[in-house]
């Protein structure tokens, strides 16, 4: 099959799952990702930008004044707001990515995409990957980021596309499963389960002789990205201790991990963790997005038995119990992902006309997100079908009551079917 033939079939799969996610990675496994960047670049009738990373973008300051100024030269008014910023707001990377979401708000309003390449030129920056991660859910609507990188971003990949916030992409291949590369060989088999209070079991026997709840969240921790450093897992942990107490934590800690599954479960390779390929692991969450992304496929023919599965599997919040920021965090992205699947679930039993079932499910959509006004506008229209109009006004307003606690009335699209049901 000629080059050409091979590029079109990705630029082909790439616009179809573009419109969908806010960040698309060029993997590395991707053998024409460099071909498939200059035909967007050279897209007719479409705003690209483009920045390519330099061996001095080894810290976020150096990276923004980089792409501010290449940026600027691509669209004259870029940076505005970046510039502004005060040298102490750089403390605050959420702030920082403001700014530079709302520069990115101002070049169009039309689509368009930011090109990021060479991107592994950053991996040894932890400010710079955890920038773009508050980035991607900052972007505006109409922006599309572009991530083209010869090692794998050590991005959370998994809760960004439980989400719909990233796709994977290999050529024409969109990646649904194995998203960070594992390769567990090893004669142990841990079975992970991290959807509900978080258990491991090691060759079907639960893993007790933890030593306290650090050194199991650490594990948890260590599964969530394809890689980490220290200083990440210090900043999660310990981000109220010095470095050196933090470091100091840190290892004991390992050593307790260690010591409850009996091996070196951390292994440390180029400066970076992973856990140990000599772990055979079997992890719920990474079921759970598996499924979520078959569900997505238009062309599966098992679309509503993967989000069944998918339902399955959230067998409750993330680390249920744990109030650590990173884990409410990932907590929000999995109950996304849960949602989803209760919705298209309940979608699939309405095709059916099955609508008892379907106002179950998007009832208990409700339980995740009480205030989610478009399953309510579900669940009255339901009521109503099934001859329950009673019960469609009560649920009405109880939904007034409860947004009204929160200093908000119903919107037009609810209180239209309100008016219509009663009608």
């Amino acid at each position: 099959m000629y080059l050409s033939t091979l590029v079109d079939q990705a630029f082909e799969v790439f616009q179809e799952q573009s419109p969908s996610a806010r960040v698309i990675l060029l993997h590395p496994r991707s053998r024409y990702r460099s071909v498939l960047v200059a035909r967007l670049i050279n897209m007719p009738n479409f705003r690209v930008l483009y920045y390519a990373m330099g061996q001095d973008d080894i810290n976020l300051s150096s990276f923004l004044s980089g792409i501010t100024h290449d940026l600027a030269n691509q669209h004259p008014t870029f940076g505005r707001h970046i510039n502004i910023l005060p040298p102490e707001a750089y403390e605050n990377l959420g702030t920082v990515a403001d700014a530079f979401a709302r520069d990115l708000q101002e070049i169009s309003v039309e689509p368009f995409y930011l090109i990021l390449d060479e991107y592994d030129r950053s991996d040894s920056a932890d400010d710079i990957q955890c920038f773009i991660e508050k980035l991607i859910s900052r972007l505006p609507d109409n922006c599309r980021l572009v991530i083209n990188s010869r090692t794998l971003p050590r991005l959370p990949w998994v809760s960004l596309i439980a989400q719909k916030h990233a796709v994977l992409l290999e050529d024409s291949q969109v990646i649904r499963q194995n998203f960070y590369q594992a390769e567990t060989v090893g004669q142990n088999k841990l079975e992970v389960y991290a959807l509900g209070p978080g258990y491991v079991l090691m060759n079907g026997q639960a893993i007790n002789t933890w030593e306290g709840h650090l050194p199991r969240l650490l594990f948890f921790f260590a599964l969530d990205r394809p890689i980490i450093t220290r200083s990440e897992i210090c900043q999660a942990f310990w981000p109220e201790l010095d470095n050196d107490q933090a470091v100091n934590v840190f290892h004991v800690t390992k050593r307790r991990l260690h010591k409850a599954l009996d091996m070196d479960v951390l292994v440390h390779d180029g400066g970076y963790y992973r856990i140990n390929p000599e772990l055979d692991i079997h992890y719920d969450v990474i079921d759970f997005v598996e499924a979520l992304m078959e569900g997505r496929s238009e062309i599966s023919a098992n679309r509503a038995a993967a989000w069944q599965r998918a339902i399955e599997l959230y067998r409750g919040p993330f680390l249920q119990g744990h109030t650590d920021a990173w884990i409410i965090s990932r907590r929000h992205d999995f109950q996304a992902g849960y949602m989803e699947a209760l919705t298209e679930m309940a979608y699939i039993r309405l095709a059916e006309d099955r609508p008892e079932q379907a106002l179950g499910l998007f009832q208990r959509a409700l339980v995740e997100d009480p205030l989610r006004e478009p399953i309510h506008r579900e669940i009255m229209q339901l009521y109503a079908r099934l001859g329950r109009r009673s019960e469609a006004a009560a649920h009405y307003l109880r939904l007034v009551e409860d947004l009204k606690k929160e200093g908000r009335a119903p919107s037009p699209e609810t209180q239209s079917v309100y008016k219509d049901i009663m009608a």
